[in-house]
């Protein structure tokens, strides 16, 4: 993989551990959550006049992507409200880029190399230790996850081809994340509007830098994949919790634990291995 390829990736990762610490640092994280997501589709609506358009081809798969993307939402609290963040995140981030892995093969045609495998299999590896060392098991909060993998995949499959029938990564990613975030505001406006708006007007900082955080992390992911193989930017971009461990421990005063150590260790390894693939 290209060095700059490599480094995009890799700072993607970063935007993505950050934004997800503003909504676990704000006194709500659902109304947070959506409000990262409305800031998100009102800055990509505001750019998208000044950016030539994706190509035609690439429409069904924004589409489904956009389906996708609010199930992902829906899935994110109900996999929180059965099962420790600690938990729950791991379980979707870590288990997704394996079923990428597998299907990407069959459905996009990618034959990976052995050291790719190799790569991608120790930052899920790495990934997935944490979910087995984390307490509070419940079993509807770690289908919920499970099952949000599964939506994680199919998105990150979708895009992958979406991306790349559009020859316009910017104007996809903008598309994207506009037609994903109006029904999430749709919804809030109807269903929470009496405390949704104050909180808003209070946490609009938090949301704007949130919603530039998930959307330029996300398309730079996405132009990755013109690049490289889908497989192995889903497994690259799970380093994110390289970056969300060094938050926890310096920023939230988590305690650092062996097992943690050990999980960043393989998942270090995995992405130089993927680095030289």
């Amino acid at each position: 993989m290209p060095l700059s390829v490599f480094g995009i990736v890799i700072f993607a990762a970063l935007l993505h551990a950050s934004w997800n610490a503003i909504v676990k640092l704000a006194p709500d994280k659902l109304l947070t959550t959506i409000l990262v997501a409305t800031s998100a589709a009102v800055i990509s609506a505001l750019a998208l006049p000044f950016l030539a358009q994706p190509a035609r081809e690439s429409w069904p798969f924004l589409a489904a992507s956009t389906v996708l993307q609010v199930g992902y939402y829906l899935l994110v609290a109900r996999a929180y409200r059965g099962a420790d963040m600690s938990q729950a995140y791991p379980l979707m981030r870590g288990t997704a880029p394996l079923i990428v892995a597998l299907v990407s093969r069959f459905w996009l045609g990618e034959q990976l190399s052995l050291a790719a495998t190799g790569g991608v299999a120790l930052i899920c590896g790495g990934v997935l230790s944490l979910a087995l060392g984390a307490r509070g098991t419940s079993g509807k909060g770690v289908r919920a996850a499970l099952l949000n993998a599964v939506v994680i995949a199919s998105y990150t499959l979708v895009d992958g081809a979406g991306v790349r029938a559009s020859g316009a990564p910017a104007a996809y990613t903008l598309w994207l994340n506009l037609l994903s975030g109006a029904p999430l505001l749709v919804w809030v406006l109807a269903a929470r509007w009496r405390s949704f708006i104050p909180y808003a007007r209070a946490h609009l900082p938090l949301g704007v830098v949130g919603g530039l955080g998930t959307l330029t992390s996300y398309g730079l992911a996405l132009w990755a994949m013109t690049y490289a193989p889908v497989a192995v930017i889903a497994a690259l971009r799970e380093t994110s919790i390289l970056f969300a461990t060094a938050i926890a421990v310096f920023v939230l005063r988590e305690r650092l634990t062996i097992g943690r150590i050990l999980a960043a260790l393989l998942i270090a390894a995995g992405a130089g291995v993927l680095r030289l693939a």
